[in-house]
């Protein structure tokens, strides 16, 4: 039998070359596929991220456009309010106990009775602007109202509509920034007015903001109400000039 020839030196070198350079290029490629699988995967988390972050940052982009803009040329006119509205007020110093509810039989209420517990209501003075899901109960910032707050309610129709949203907020970081603890001036609340809130009334028709305040003392008080079809921060400014926090029954109480 025949023995299979030998190789020479220069066919051995030259078939080596040609395996280590198919290697090369199996693993240039392994490496390129999956350098494309990581990519596409980074690509795909940064598009989840950016579709969860985008509200936020626009939001903030928002509310960020009126850092230099004063409370009363944010939103509309006080043309888009209708007239202020008075009524016998009730309830002074009346403290129910928690959790025990009260329906109030105006949308939103200025005045009546409410929880007195610390740490809860009144709700804290350093926090201006809360949401559905983390403001506090009417009976808790009911006890604010008697304390000389001016609340700004917002319905469901600018918690809606991303525009007027930014404007309340905006208000309510001029407040939250611009006083301390130590300047009641700054006694305002911006929270919403829910579905949830409206078993004893509504608010008027095409009417979606409210101020509401509370003003006298411990034998006579006043409801007062300003309904607005929109955000306006020169209406705010007037309510809260023509009823400071000086005329609540508890004005010195933060």
């Amino acid at each position: 039998m025949a023995k299979p020839s030998k190789l020479s030196k220069t066919a051995k070198t030259d078939r080596q070359r040609l395996i280590d350079e198919t290697l090369k290029k199996q693993r240039t490629g392994e490496k390129r596929r999956g350098n494309a699988i990581v990519a596409g995967a980074v690509l795909i988390a940064l598009v989840i991220i950016g579709v969860a972050a985008g509200p936020v940052v626009f939001e903030r982009f928002r509310v960020s456009a009126y850092a230099d803009t004063p409370v009363n040329e944010i939103g509309a006119g006080p043309d888009v309010c209708q007239d202020v509205i008075e009524k016998e007020g009730t309830d002074v110093g009346n403290h129910v106990d928690q959790p025990q509810t009260v329906t109030y039989d105006t949308a939103p209420p200025a005045f009546g009775a409410h929880w007195n517990v610390a740490g809860v209501a009144p709700a804290a003075y350093s926090e201006k602007f809360y949401e559905a899901d983390d403001r506090p109960p009417l009976e808790a910032l009911v006890h604010n109202l008697e304390h000389g707050y001016t609340i700004m309610w917002y319905d469901q129709t600018i918690a809606d509509s991303a525009g007027e949203l930014a404007k309340i907020k905006a208000i309510a970081t001029k407040f939250k920034e611009s006083g301390d603890e130590r300047n009641f001036r700054n006694k305002f609340i911006a929270a919403p007015w829910t579905s949830d809130d409206e078993d004893g009334a509504k608010f008027p028709d095409d009417q979606h903001v409210a101020f509401t305040h509370w003003k006298g003392d411990t034998t006579n008080s006043t409801g007062v109400w300003q309904y607005c079809s929109e955000v306006s921060g020169q209406a705010l400014v007037d309510f809260m000039d023509t009823y400071p926090y000086t005329d609540a029954p508890e004005a010195t109480i933060p």
